[in-house]
Formats: structure tokens, sequence, C-alpha cells
């Protein structure tokens, strides 16, 4: 369950930074990133530059990679992720539903739940399972 999740996870986050930087051309805007452009800019009145660093290489995507790395790399040690983990993806998944609407974020909400279901499961059969994961 754990390494499902971590990879939906990586996958996710990989592909919203990888998708802004090609697709949404994001990268385009590389020049005025390296320049010091964006120092100083105000925020209310984002300029095309801005905007695309905040929805590429600023956004949670990088974050998230490093999120479903962790999970794998503790799912390879045998050690279940806490639950709160797992408790603040479903949250946050649902919250992007609600405010944003359809989109991409059942993949964070499915990495959730497997990470929760992956705790109890670890804590029912009596593994070692970190105090943050039991009930």
């Amino acid at each position: 369950m754990n390494k499902w999740a971590g990879w939906l996870v990586v996958l996710f986050g990989a592909a919203h930074t990888l998708l802004a930087l090609t697709v949404e051309e994001a990268a385009s805007h590389a020049g005025d990133w390296f320049s010091g452009e964006l120092w100083g800019e105000d925020f209310t009145a984002m300029s095309p530059a801005n905007s695309a660093y905040w929805f590429s290489l600023n956004s949670f995507g990088p974050p998230l990679v490093m999120l479903g790395a962790l999970i794998l790399w503790l799912d390879r040690r045998g050690v279940v992720p806490p639950r709160f983990i797992g408790w603040a993806l479903v949250a946050w998944a649902v919250m992007d539903l609600v405010i944003g609407g359809l989109s991409p974020a059942p993949m964070i909400l499915i990495a959730g739940v497997l990470i929760l279901v992956g705790g109890r499961r670890a804590a029912r059969s009596g593994a070692p399972v970190p105090s943050a994961v039991k009930e």
C-alpha cells in the first residue's frame, strides 16, 4: 500500500512540475528568473514570469516528489509512514477538489487513503510501527 502511495505522490509532483515547465511553457521565462527580475516584485500584480515560476519550480510539485521519495524510502526499510501524512494528504486533496473543482487531486486523495490503510494494517498485524501510527 505504502509503495503505491509513494509512487502516486512522486508521479503527481513530477508530472505537475514537468508539465508546467513544458506544456504550459513556464521554462520560457527562465531568463527572467535568473536575471533577478523577480526580486522585490509585488505578489498582488504578478508578472507572467513570476506566475510561471510559482506554477512550476516553486510549486508544490518538487516537495511532493521529495515526500513520495521519503514514503518509498520508508517502505523499503519496513517503516510505516506516520498516519498524519495520510490525513494531511487526504485533507489537502479534499480541499483542492472543493475549492478548485475537478483536477488530478484524486491521485493525492488515493495516496493518502493508501497510507492510512497501510498504517492500520501494519498496526493490526503486530508489525513494528512508529508510535505516531499506533491507535
